[in-house]
Parts: C-alpha cells; structure tokens; sequence
C-alpha cells in the first residue's frame, strides 16, 4: 500500500464510518475529487483496486464478479465510475454474503444509476465526504458537533483566539481541500485551486460523458454560480449572466452538481407559515471554488460587500455540511425566505423530531439585536419546535442577543 506523502488528519466522518463498517456490508464514500475520500478509506482497506488504472481495471471490465474473489477484505474500489458495472458485482457479492465490512466505494460523481436502474439499492449505503472544515483542519474532530451541542441546550463555545474580518475571509478563499488547505503556502494556494477549476470543466467533465471543454459557455456557467453561491437567484439570471440558453444552463448545473461541487439547498416549508418562496439556494460546497471561480483574493472581497457576505455564508455552509453526516440528531440543512424578501432566514438545520435551529451570518463584529430581527420573528411564529437562534459574526463574543437568540463568533463552529 502506498503510504501518504503528510501525516493523516482525522476527519469528521472517521467515527460513524467506523461504526458503520461493523454493522453494513459495502459504504460509498461520496464527494468532491480531493476531498480526501481515497486517503480516509484506504486506512480501513485490506486491498485498493484503483478503477482509474487501465491496469487495475481491466479485468473489472471483463469479469467484475471473478476480480472480486478473493481479495481481502475490506476492498476498496476507488473511482468506481470508471467501471460502473462494478455495482451490479458487489451488490451480487452482498446478496450472496451480507457480512458486514466487505466493501467500500470511493468515486467524485453522482451515481448515474438511480430508480429502477440502480444496483445498489439496500446493498451500498452512501456515505457523503465533503473538503475540510477549518474543525478538521486544526484536528478538533473528537466531540459533539456544533448543532448536537445547540440542539441540548448547550450553547456555543467561546473561540480562545478568533479571527478578525480578513482571517475569516483568508480561511475561506483558501477553502477546504486537502491539499491546497494544508499543504499550500499562500502563493501555491490560487495556482492550485484554479488548476482545480480548469480540471474540473474539462477532465471531470468528460468522466460524465460529457465533451471536454477548457472555456466557453460552461466556464462563463461556473463563474456566474460562483457568483450566486449562497443566494436565492433566478436561474434564468445565472444563464443570462453566463450568455447560454435555458437548456444548456440545466444540463450544466446538472454537470456541476453530479461533480458535487454544487449543491441546491432546499427551501423550508410549513403550513403554519404562508408565502414561503419555494426555489431552493445555491451553494458551491468549497468557499475556496467560489473565489477560484471568480478569480478573487482576500483582498478583493474586503472591498466588496456583496462578495463578501456571499463568500462568508458559503463558508460557514461548509463548515456545518462536514458534520452532518456524524451528528447525533440527524440535521437537514434548508432555507427559508418569504415573498419579497420580507423574512429570511441563511441557513435552517432541521432536527431528528422537526426541531429546528436557525441560523444567520452576519460580517459584522458587534451584531445587534435587529440584526436578529428574523430569527425573532421565526421564533414567534414556530414556538416550541424553534430550539434556538444562532448569529454568526466576526466579532470575538458570545452573548445573549435576544430570548433563544445567540451571538457567536463563526470560529465558535470549530472551537
């Protein structure tokens, strides 16, 4: 086995990814390319096959279920996709010995087989495995997350030595990669990720059966999602700003988002609560691809308030959907946004039992308590089922805004 260049850093998806081989046959870890998934789960593999090796994957492509016999177990498959027939002989396997822990599948796209198409149903249970929260990043992944503790009432933590304004943007331009987070000095650091966008709209595209494409209408496509990255845009305002057309502009979010760099959150609804605008909001999963994608430094965002909201909330994004799949009270992420704009709300997670917390970004080192004026009002309109309020900021306090309202330093998510 090929040992890794740096030592290993724990990630947030260590713990359940444990427990969950010694319960379930076959895991697929699933996310972004560099997010870490090959390094995380050769550490649990007793043999690797690499399907994007012509070596490897040849006799996966004559014979998937004869390659299978008799490796040891567990075997990794990495970039499964390049064979995707592969599926159908571990779900074979599995039917035939459901012992828990035969099977882990790393790839860095979407499954292409859903419905009635899709092998792995019931046999492969998706693991999601996005770039590094800064938690990960200093090596604090033991402990609650950051909503498990607000969902049992006990507050954020106080950060010891929070950033200011620009350290906050600096952590989120360099965003969460593995290699580019940890490993990247500051001039290395936009090279990299920008080599990362280039690859991404013409190689990864192309693992999608997609043509391969260095410029031209999808690039203008990414650049204008970069720019819409934590807001409620109209997708005709994203096409229009990339200069295609309504069909091109679907089959490309379409690309982006079976890469899993783009995510569509979905919006919040209740009955209790009328006029809820139902599109969904959409994120780049890495704060670090929105500034790649716009070409911006830290610099450029400290000029640009617009710019800067959306890089920060994309940000704290990140940070809360590396630790979604390990927490305890199993969390959503949603919005939620009235007609007009009247009420907002940034980010809503979605407890086990409909509990819910709130949660706002503000770029602003002393928030106020109108600036808490829409967490109040969905306090009031949702009360018991409204476990708390939280506003993010870039100041260095924790204090009591209003009643179930917190405001907390953003470092407090990796304090």
């Amino acid at each position: 086995m090929v040992k890794p260049t740096h030592p290993y850093r724990k990630r947030l998806v260590d713990a359940w990814l444990e427990e969950l081989l010694s319960q379930l046959p076959a895991l697929m870890l699933v996310g972004p390319r560099a997010a870490g998934k090959t390094t995380t789960a050769r550490r649990r593999a007793a043999s690797v096959v690499r399907l994007d090796r012509r070596a490897e994957a040849t006799a996966f492509e004559s014979d998937p279920d004869a390659a299978l016999l008799g490796l040891p177990e567990p075997v990794l498959l990495d970039e499964w996709q390049a064979v995707p027939d592969v599926l159908g002989a571990v779900k074979r396997a599995v039917d035939q010995d459901s012992r828990p822990g035969r099977f882990l599948l790393a790839g860095s796209v979407h499954a292409p087989f859903e419905g009635k198409t899709w092998p792995g149903t019931g046999r492969v249970v998706r693991v999601p495995m996005y770039p590094m929260a800064v938690r990960e990043q200093l090596g604090r992944v033991d402990g609650q997350t950051f909503l498990d503790r607000i969902a049992q009432g006990d507050g954020p933590r106080a950060p010891a030595d929070p950033p200011d304004l620009r350290g906050y943007v600096e952590l989120a331009v360099r965003g969460g990669f593995p290699e580019a987070a940890l490993h990247s000095d500051d001039v290395a650091l936009q090279p990299w990720l920008q080599s990362y966008v280039d690859d991404l709209l013409s190689r990864d595209v192309a693992t999608l059966g997609g043509e391969r494409r260095s410029g031209g209408g999808l690039r203008r496509y990414f650049e204008a999602y970069a720019l819409a990255s934590a807001t409620v845009t109209e997708a005709k305002t994203i096409y229009d700003a990339a200069a295609v057309n309504k069909v091109t502009a679907v089959a490309y979010e379409e690309l982006l988002e079976r890469l899993l760099v783009a995510e569509a959150m979905p919006a919040w609804h209740s009955n209790r609560l009328k006029r809820l605008v139902h599109q969904p909001k959409r994120y780049l999963v890495d704060s670090g691809l929105l500034a790649a994608g716009m070409r911006v430094g830290p610099q450029d965002a400290m000029r640009d308030g617009l710019l800067l909201g959306r890089l920060l909330e994309t940000f704290v994004a990140a940070q809360l959907r590396a630790e979604l799949a390990g927490s305890s009270t199993r969390p959503r992420l949603n919005h939620l946004r009235t007609e007009q704009g009247r009420h907002e709300v940034d980010l809503i997670a979605e407890l086990a039992g409909g509990r819910l917390v709130g949660i706002e970004v503000k770029a602003t080192g002393g928030p106020r308590k109108g600036d808490a004026r829409h967490l109040a009002w969905m306090r009031d309109e949702l009360g018991e089922r409204f476990v708390a309020g939280v506003l993010l900021h870039t100041g260095p306090h924790v204090y009591e805004i209003d009643e179930r309202i917190v405001a907390t330093p953003i470092a407090s998510l990796w304090a």
